[in-house]
């Protein structure tokens, strides 16, 4: 006759806590790309750097808009001739990539709209993120260890117990403010504009926030 496995004097009970919410971002990155074109070397490197000077000045003259700046890749390359014999180049092609961000979204609309209006331009972007540290990631995971929590009492009461102590809490995964859509906006000018466009009108997007956790917990034996 098989014998009945008695109930643990102390008996777990294993959950998994989730946390959620939406919070405005706190940070929008765009991607400004200059570039020059022509027959001659030195009248391309002349013409990428002092785009590439003009396009930094703006960027700087925003201030503290502008938490970082960084310049990312640089090509210079030339063009080969599409008949003929020998190494013969029929042109240049020059672009340098800078990558800003800014924390102050009311600038936001006028910078890329100046920028997108100077010669041989590309922005792209905005992105939304939050910050590493942002408060929200915080509140994130307190509300997953409260769901826990939750769960595993829920659990022990439906068997007529309580619990009695955390036997191991863990972070399976925190996933930070999600970005837009790959790509966001892009706009590109090659040529100036008579005269200067009004600012574009941005709508900051909501950051979703997720955490989740794993937590064990001990319990009162049942009575089953």
């Amino acid at each position: 006759m098989t014998q009945p496995h008695p109930t643990p004097e102390a008996p777990q009970v294993t959950v998994r806590g989730e946390g959620r919410l939406e919070v405005e971002p706190e940070l929008a990155r765009i991607g400004v790309t200059v570039r020059a074109g022509g027959t001659d070397r030195a009248s391309v490197l002349a013409a990428l750097t002092g785009r590439n000077a003009e396009a930094v000045a703006l960027l700087r003259s925003y201030g503290e808009a502008v938490a970082a700046l960084e310049t990312g890749a640089l090509s210079v390359s030339p063009e080969p001739a599409r008949h003929g014999r020998g190494e013969r180049v029929r042109g240049y092609q020059g672009w340098v990539h800078l990558s800003a961000e800014l924390t102050d979204f009311t600038a936001l609309g006028e910078l890329v709209t100046h920028l997108a209006d100077l010669e041989w331009t590309r922005v792209d972007g905005p992105w939304w993120a939050l910050r590493p540290d942002s408060p929200a990631h915080a509140e994130a995971r307190r509300r997953a260890v409260r769901d826990a929590v939750r769960r595993a009492r829920e659990y022990a009461e439906a068997l007529g117990s309580s619990l009695v102590a955390l036997l191991e809490l863990s972070d399976t995964g925190l996933a930070p403010g999600m970005p837009a859509p790959a790509g966001g906006m892009r706009m590109a000018f090659a040529a100036e504009a008579v005269e200067a466009p009004a600012p574009l009108e941005l709508e900051p997007q909501r950051q979703t926030v997720t955490a989740e956790v794993a937590a064990r917990f001990t319990m009162e034996p049942p009575a089953l």
